[in-house]
């Protein structure tokens, strides 16, 4: 039943990573194998074939004569029970959190308010332009998130580069900025977001630690890009690109602000009262949402035209496979962190451990430097979801906060998915709205995400040191 349970994850997890020769939405094989490898899961318990660990190492099993229950728990259903819920919970708290701000982020694009950054934008040089919108994409992402900030950027450049040839190249670009300024921000990417939901990360910390090789990841490829053909010259500014004062809302200036203000209050919120993020994040919805409601964005507005701008509208927007999505994902790889696999050596004795905490034992044997482990993490986040890794390696450490490992893994696995177009959220993004070719992004950018990867890792790891 422990291979069942192995294989039904691998299985499904391969389906995720062939879902586009499969032509098959990633949604569909995340909820089947969370929901089957928990199904497994009980089956194999409630027959006595296999055990169980929760989070705080305790072991819950029927083999022999009923398992063993510790004190203050109930039996070793109870514990089962309890298991699942606690992994729901924290799931649900990463849930919660990402429908809060991309509610608002959905609130603030309809009242326009990305327009009034794209108005800031006025440049004919190619090289100019690829150091503006990827400034802006590595800025925002750390904001707003980088799959947002991609969006918008390739939305923007849509309106700048008329030629389709030349722009996917910019945009291939932004993808490297925005994955590059999401890893150092606990709301830039969904996996920086884990590891500070999570409690491996604090927000200072984050930005501490990974500032700086974020941006030696961001700006050596854009450096070297500016040296290449395809950035030479000068490009035509479409004519319609002018006239964006006219495309703007009586309330996009506001509404931007407010949205991203209210994004950016969340940190705070959790550094002054200690509560989750995703309680600070409802707060920071209801507030815009609030303002939502009385704010007239047009000269002449109506009452019948209320419902264009209305957070209801917004809600409808959210891209709610991908939620689905992250259940099913960190679902199951919640049901491969409660299966007790094997045992290890533990301050002299032997303790059951579950399959994640097992696998990183082996590792550490096998490659002694954690170190190339992680960054191993980071090539492998270029191949397989991200977010499922993350989760693993969740599991995988017992370490306190703002451990060394945590930072380099938001590091790697943050910016890694840059080195293919199908490796991250934004990239997956930018290829689904400009039809770019998974084979021209891997002959004509994997090499630059690759050498910013690197250089990010080597500035992380000289700088570790030099930190309190």
């Amino acid at each position: 039943m422990i291979t069942a349970v192995i294989l039904c994850f691998i299985l499904g997890y391969l389906t995720i990573v062939f879902e586009h020769p499969l032509r098959l939405d990633k949604t569909v094989p995340a909820l089947i194998m969370a929901a089957l490898c928990w199904a497994l899961l009980a089956v194999g318990f409630n027959y006595g074939w296999l055990s169980v660990i929760d989070t705080h190492e305790e072991v819950f099993s029927l083999i022999g004569a009923g398992g063993h229950a510790a004190e203050g728990h109930g039996g070793p259903s109870d514990g089962f029970n309890n298991t699942l819920l606690h992994h729901l919970g924290k799931t649900a708290e990463i849930l919660i959190f990402l429908i809060g701000a991309m509610t608002i982020v959905e609130i603030i694009d309809l009242h326009r308010g990305f327009e009034v950054l794209k108005s800031y934008v006025r440049t004919k040089s190619k090289k100019r332009l690829l150091w503006i919108v990827g400034i802006l994409g590595f800025i925002l992402s750390a904001i707003i998130d980088n799959l947002t900030a991609t969006i918008v950027l390739v939305t923007l450049l849509r309106k700048l580069v008329t030629n389709k040839d030349e722009r996917i190249w910019f945009v291939s670009l932004i993808v490297i900025a925005a994955n590059a300024g999401g890893a150092w921000s606990p709301i830039g990417d969904v996996t920086t977001t884990m590891l500070w939901i999570g409690n491996k990360v604090s927000a200072g910390g984050l930005i501490e630690h990974l500032v700086i090789p974020s941006i030696v990841c961001f700006a050596l490829p854009t450096f070297i890009a500016t040296l290449l053909p395809p950035f030479k010259g000068e490009i035509t500014l479409d004519e319609d690109a002018g006239d964006l004062k006219a495309q703007k809302l009586l309330s996009s200036q506001i509404m931007l602000f407010l949205g991203l203000g209210a994004i950016v209050f969340v940190p705070i919120f959790k550094t002054l009262t200690h509560l989750p993020p995703y309680i600070g994040m409802m707060l920071s919805l209801g507030v815009v949402w609030l303002v939502s409601e009385y704010i007239h964005p047009e000269e002449d507005f109506t009452e019948s035209r209320r419902h264009m701008f209305s957070a209801h509208k917004a809600l409808s927007r959210i891209e709610m496979s991908s939620i689905l999505f992250f259940l099913g994902i960190l679902l199951a790889v919640a049901a491969l962190e409660s299966l007790v696999f094997g045992t290890v050596m533990h301050e002299g004795a032997e303790i059951q451990v579950g399959t994640l905490r097992y696998l990183a034992e082996w590792l550490d044997k096998v490659i002694p430097n954690q170190d190339v482990v992680i960054i191993l993490l980071g090539f492998a986040s270029a191949i397989i979801d991200n977010v499922p890794l993350v989760a693993a390696s969740m599991g995988m450490y017992d370490l306190p906060m703002d451990a060394k490992i945590w930072q380099f893994i938001a590091y790697s696995a943050g910016t890694g998915g840059s080195m293919l177009i199908i490796g991250s959220a934004a990239g997956v993004a930018a290829m689904g709205m400009e039809r770019i070719d998974f084979i021209w992004y891997l002959r004509k950018i994997a090499w630059l995400a690759l050498l910013g990867f690197l250089a990010g890792a080597v500035a992380f790891l000289l700088l570790i040191p030099l930190l309190p």
